[in-house]
């Protein structure tokens, strides 16, 4: 099996998650004792949000591409960002490293179309959902996505930072985001994108009336098939 490196800590309340969907992926695949072969280079998240909120992405940018060359001179036979906004730098991440990094959007387009659904509901941050980097992937890929209305993108983008981020979860939260869910279902979704990696900590299979794509579990799933390859 090869080895998969993380750019961890955003937070690292998901990127625990990470770990866990990696190992138990693993174990279910190949049985017995088995774990995944991987090194996580976990940054300090405190760090990224202030550039993220600043808008200085290419400095942040260069905080993950160090990280990507971290991991491949700790020998990462492959490289993921273990959170879907800051694939805002994925290309100078790329760019840093010669070894393939396996880009999160990419991973969820597959699982959805693999479902046989076009249409989607995509919940994030508000840089993932109203910027072109995200997004755009999902649609060049086919899918038709749907963004809530800018109350609905305020409360999701709150909670993830205020409440997720810190590993607090809140019931009244989980209700708010399942009428933002419901909107987007009435609006044509015919699945929704848990497009913030923390955002599983909070929502499942149980909240959404169609079937949800969870982005850390799927990212997993295919790091997992990847090292798996001959």
């Amino acid at each position: 099996m090869k080895t998969i490196g993380l750019i961890g800590g955003m937070s690292w309340e998901s990127t625990a998650e990470y770990y866990r969907h990696l190992n138990e992926i693993t174990r279910d695949r190949l049985g017995g004792l088995h774990s995944a072969r991987c090194v996580l280079y976990s940054v300090d998240f405190a760090e990224i949000e202030q550039l993220q909120t600043q808008g200085r992405w290419p400095e942040a940018g260069e905080i993950l591409a160090e990280a990507a060359r971290s991991l491949e001179a700790a020998g990462a036979d492959l490289v993921l960002i273990c959170t879907n906004t800051m694939h805002k730098v994925a290309d100078a991440v790329e760019a840093a490293v010669s070894i393939p990094l396996l880009h999160l959007a990419e991973a969820t387009a597959d699982a959805v179309r693999a479902s046989g659904l076009s249409r989607v509901g995509l919940l994030g941050t508000a840089f993932t959902v109203e910027q072109d980097f995200y997004r755009g992937r999902l649609e060049a890929s086919g899918l038709d996505v749907f963004i809530p209305d800018s109350a609905g993108r305020a409360v999701v983008h709150q909670v993830i930072y205020e409440e997720l981020c810190l590993g607090v979860v809140k019931e009244e939260s989980r209700a708010a985001y399942r009428k933002v869910m419901d909107d987007l279902v009435a609006a044509g979704a015919e699945g929704i994108i848990l497009g913030c990696t923390e955002i599983e900590l909070l929502i499942g299979p149980e909240d959404s009336p169609v079937p949800i794509f969870a982005t850390a579990r799927l990212h997993a799933e295919a790091a997992v098939a990847a090292a798996q390859l001959a």
